[in-house]
């Protein structure tokens, strides 16, 4: 059993791979959860060393988490840290949105982030300690055109995040939001076109910032970071 377990959801590409990178350099088993074996493999095969395990997972489906984080704890013990990352937008004016692409912002921007979290609390409270950090974006912050729905899930995990900050406040577990603005991914393939991802912000930056920001300090404890471009 490993005593430094860390799970990335949406660790296949962009701000979720960067992370996978910096936590297995600083000696985590990273746990690398997403829906493409392809890419998540080509992660794996990037990291600084073979400490690593790979599980396929919708994180809207919450049998799915269940059973993946049971694997995840069996194998190599309990999650010291986890890193809500897996997500996904359509952007519209309300009236154009299909009822398919809201389901799928709710689900997978909100629900997963509940699901994946209840899953690894009952652990964190026993040991009264570990890291949440929930990728919430400055849509979290504040409403967008185009992006009603996205806000809403966006706000949704706000919501819960500070909701987190106030039910784990008298323990050691350390909770974490983290707001940024839109980063040069995969995220935007088929949303943006290529001129105008290239003023987008550099996820390796972004990963930087996040893996400084939940670093075990001594009295002292960050609960959320923006971070905007320019």
């Amino acid at each position: 059993m490993n005593n430094k377990v860390a799970v990335i959801t949406g660790a296949s590409s962009g701000l979720g791979a960067s992370v996978t990178q910096r936590l297995s350099a600083l000696g985590y088993h990273v746990c690398l959860l997403g829906r493409n074996e392809k890419k998540i493999k080509a992660v794996a095969e990037s990291l600084y060393n073979e400490d690593y395990s790979i599980h396929l997972l919708d994180v809207s489906d919450n049998k799915e988490v269940e059973n993946v984080f049971n694997i995840i704890k069996n194998t190599v013990g309990d999650v010291s840290i986890l890193f809500n990352n897996a997500g996904m937008g359509a952007f519209d004016l309300l009236e154009d949105i299909e009822e398919n692409d809201i389901n799928k912002m709710i689900d997978v921007n909100l629900k997963g982030t509940i699901y994946c979290t209840q899953q690894i609390i009952t652990s964190m409270k026993k040991n009264n300690e570990g890291t949440i950090a929930n990728v919430i974006s400055t849509a979290g912050l504040e409403g967008k055109v185009n992006e009603t729905v996205y806000c809403a899930s966006k706000f949704g995990v706000r919501g819960f995040t500070e909701g987190l900050l106030a039910e784990l406040k008298d323990t050691k577990i350390q909770v974490f939001g983290a707001y940024m603005g839109g980063m040069r991914t995969d995220f935007w393939n088929d949303i943006l076109t290529e001129e105008q991802t290239k003023h987008l912000m550099d996820p390796n930056d972004v990963a930087d910032i996040i893996v400084n920001n939940i670093k075990k300090r001594d009295k002292l404890n960050v609960e959320q970071v923006i971070i905007k471009n320019h």
